[in-house]
């Protein structure tokens, strides 16, 4: 596949000179934060870039106001979808490109300085752009334009003081958007949590799905998955069959139900099925539990009587 790292049509870039950076980084803002780089890539088609750790001296900030792409990070390969951005940690081998059949037009600043990690932090993953009533720039696009325009005639300490603020706005709200939105998040995922697991203890004898359960709490399958396994410590379809499992266990134990007539209340219509599944995950079968189940009872009932003869 074609892989082209810059050179798209329509495309603007600014790489402010290393002289221009030096000087800055002595100013008290510059100490701070500052600017290296700044670009515009319009229908970026097979756009492909991948950076080893020794290379990533940088903070990368890409913001896609259009399109699809992709990050890979941490072991890990994310979509980035329109409005979304996330910023690259300095010192990181990461890779990232634009889709395939629906090309991304991204925004993107390299940084650095004191203050880039505090800004950078919690933004290493794709994320919604935050939408700030109160700011006067209602578009974050006018913000990149602000500092386009700045740098694009010189690249003197004034200009770069500038551009500086306009991007410390930037980061500014991205970083108190997200606080706030961590914690209220926080509260609804725990509460979509809950609401799943009550939905699983009532349905335990229905056949359900991934996708049955992220429906009912209307989200797509991998962000249901993603909540729960952070809230629970495990997958939605391995803590169900638990629940049906320690069910199984529950009818054992407290009835006389034969095996045929427990698995269907577990969701199980094979019988056979259910058995094998039980036994894999007790290492024990049906009959062999409630064996074991009744002569632990008998044991302890008959000890029960004994110390009550000797006591009398």
């Amino acid at each position: 596949m074609l892989k082209i790292k810059e050179g798209f049509k329509g495309e603007r870039l600014i790489s402010l000179p290393l002289f221009a950076i030096e000087k800055f980084k002595k100013d008290e803002l510059g100490k701070e934060l500052y600017l290296t780089n700044i670009g515009y890539f319009p229908n970026a088609e097979y756009h492909y870039c991948r950076r080893e750790a020794a290379n990533s001296a940088d903070y990368i900030l890409i913001y896609c106001v259009k399109g699809e792409g992709w990050l890979e990070y941490n072991g890990k390969k994310l979509k980035v979808a329109e409005d979304q951005f996330f910023i690259i940690p300095q010192g990181m081998s990461h890779a990232y490109g634009s889709s395939k059949g629906k090309p991304w037009f991204i925004y993107w600043i390299h940084f650095n300085g004191k203050k880039a990690g505090y800004f950078s932090k919690g933004f290493d993953i794709p994320q919604d752009m935050p939408y700030n009533s109160q700011s006067r720039f209602k578009n974050k696009i006018d913000l990149f334009e602000e500092i386009f325009s700045t740098l694009q005639s010189e690249s003197s300490t004034e200009q770069m003081s500038y551009a500086t603020s306009v991007f410390f706005h930037f980061l500014g709200i991205i970083k108190c958007s997200n606080s706030g939105k961590k914690e209220s998040e926080a509260i609804k995922e725990s509460s979509i949590i809950d609401t799943s697991l009550k939905f699983m203890r009532e349905n335990l004898h229905k056949h359900l799905s991934l996708r049955n359960m992220a429906e009912h709490v209307n989200l797509s399958v991998s962000y249901f998955s993603r909540i729960f396994i952070a809230q629970i410590g495990t997958s939605p379809s391995k803590y169900l069959a638990q629940l049906r499992m320690e069910k199984a266990c529950h009818y054992l134990e407290e009835t006389e139900m034969k095996v045929n007539q427990i698995s269907p209340l577990v969701g199980f219509d094979d019988p056979l099925y259910f058995s094998r599944l039980f036994t894999n995950y007790l290492k024990l079968s049906p009959t062999q539990y409630r064996e074991n189940r009744n002569r632990t009872l008998f044991f302890r009932t008959t000890t029960q009587t004994a110390h009550h003869t000797m006591a009398i």
